[in-house]
């Protein structure tokens, strides 16, 4: 395969684009260009960072120090669930389920694809684990965000009909069950968009950088359908273990709401 390799060159006329995007933003007064330069600056730094670190681990192909990495990524990636958030859970509970939701479902979804289906020797190859990982980590990352963040906020914004219906003799499960549900669904709409749109409204990244370095399309298109499955398959776990672990930390033993359990950002 012959890649086309980039040149500093080549990535200083991309980085105009975003200078000339920060340009507008000033000029326009939408407020987002420091957002956006500092997101150019640590998009270039972390991702320049990764790549000297897989150099590493590439060469020295060891599981302890694959798991090493693994960790540290599941860790930063249950930080980043809470940290948007408008409400969220006191104490570690909010990191804790995060983190906890993601380590079961993707490390066990990136696990499963390496050792069922791709099948390479040793199955902790980092050159598959890490990119797997990453893809799935990521993706459900932001299912499980979304889905705490609409089930805290409609706990509080309906607090009120949630003690009618526990004053009316409803355990907490019925109490809060639509509330769950909503949340559990908005944690899948972005995976559900981005399944039906693959293939005619954009092409993934995965398939688009394999074809970019030479990779025969069908082949790419089998990869990008196994990510996509595993990225379906470790969001909808991981929202709803993320989800209802969160609803039965908003009750105590006695089925009692408690509201001083969620705090809010700011």
């Amino acid at each position: 395969m012959n890649v086309v390799a980039l040149s500093p060159a080549d990535l200083m006329i991309a980085a105009s684009l975003i200078l000339l995007l920060a340009a507008l933003s000033l000029r326009l007064r939408l407020g987002v260009e420091r957002q956006l330069l500092v997101s150019a600056a640590r998009t270039t730094v972390q991702l320049l960072l990764i790549a000297l670190v897989l150099k590493a681990v590439f060469e020295f192909a060891r599981l302890h120090w694959v798991a090493l990495m693994a960790a540290v990524m599941i860790l930063a990636a249950g930080r980043e669930v809470i940290a948007r958030q408008k409400h969220r859970l006191n104490g570690w509970w909010g990191y804790g389920i995060g983190t906890v939701s993601m380590f079961v479902s993707s490390f066990t979804v990136t696990v499963l694809a390496l050792v069922a289906v791709v099948g390479n020797d040793p199955w902790y190859a980092p050159q598959y684990a890490i990119p797997l990982l990453g893809m799935v980590l990521g993706n459900t990352m932001n299912g499980i965000a979304l889905g705490l963040d609409r089930l805290t906020q409609d706990a509080v914004q309906r607090r009120a009909v949630i003690e009618a219906r526990l004053a009316l003799g409803e355990r907490w499960q019925e109490a809060i069950a639509d509330i769950r549900h909503d949340a559990m669904r908005v944690g899948l709409i972005p995976i559900i968009n981005a399944m039906a749109a693959a293939g005619i409204v954009s092409l993934p990244g995965m398939m688009t950088g394999q074809i970019l370095a030479g990779s025969p399309p069908l082949e790419a298109a089998k990869y990008q359908i196994l990510v996509m499955f595993l990225i379906a398959g470790g969001t909808g776990f991981g929202t709803m273990v993320a989800v209802n672990l969160a609803a039965r930390r908003l009750f105590d033993e006695r089925h009692r709401l408690r509201p001083e359990r969620v705090g809010s950002r700011g």
